[in-house]
């Protein structure tokens, strides 16, 4: 190939290039290009499906994204439908992806820590369950999931017996009577 077509080449792929339009969920939209409402309806959308047909609400997630790649719970529930499918590398980064976009809710990083968990890096997970505590001290959630894994790996820490007592007092039933048998079992 000689030095004309070479450069006709590279003047063609820039142009149409970047006349073209997005083809993938994470390419930066276009300028005007973003519809946060239909993300919005989207992602609730596929929240309906997501037990019962993993598959179409997967479709509508990913669409929500094509609608707006910066919907925090577009991202945060592919996430949890990659999570549930043991897709660990997928969900960490869709979960990222929401932890930046929606700084304050704790969701993202509970489920990131989720992630972690079963990955085995109890260390980060263990950290990252303590990220949400700092975005949401009272997020009940991740107070029994931190709980539940301090005392699986024997790391309890000065704040253990608090979540306990937190946990047997807000808690249903069964995370009640765990708490109680916990406070009793492992903690002077």
């Amino acid at each position: 190939m000689n030095r004309f077509s070479l450069l006709l080449l590279c003047a063609l792929l820039l142009a149409f290039g970047c006349a073209s339009p997005i083809n993938g969920p994470y390419q930066t939209p276009r300028e005007g290009a973003r519809n946060p409402l239909r993300a919005q309806e989207l992602t609730q959308q596929a929240a309906e499906l997501i037990d019962d047909d993993p598959q179409k609400a997967e479709r509508r997630l990913r669409e929500a994204l094509r609608a707006d790649l910066y919907h925090g719970p577009a991202h945060n529930n592919l996430g949890v439908l990659y999570l549930s499918q043991n897709k660990l590398y997928e969900a960490a980064n869709e979960f990222e992806w929401a932890r930046k976009l929606m700084p304050g809710h704790p969701d993202p990083r509970m489920n990131l820590a989720l992630t972690l968990e079963r990955a085995g890096r109890i260390d980060q997970a263990l950290a990252t369950y303590g990220t949400a505590l700092e975005v949401y001290p009272n997020h009940l959630p991740t107070i029994q999931a931190l709980a539940r894994l301090q005392l699986r790996h024997s790391r309890p820490d000065d704040r253990t017996p608090g979540f306990l007592k937190e946990i047997a007092l807000r808690s249903g039933p069964q995370w009640q009577q765990w708490a109680r048998q916990q406070m009793t079992r492992r903690l002077p």
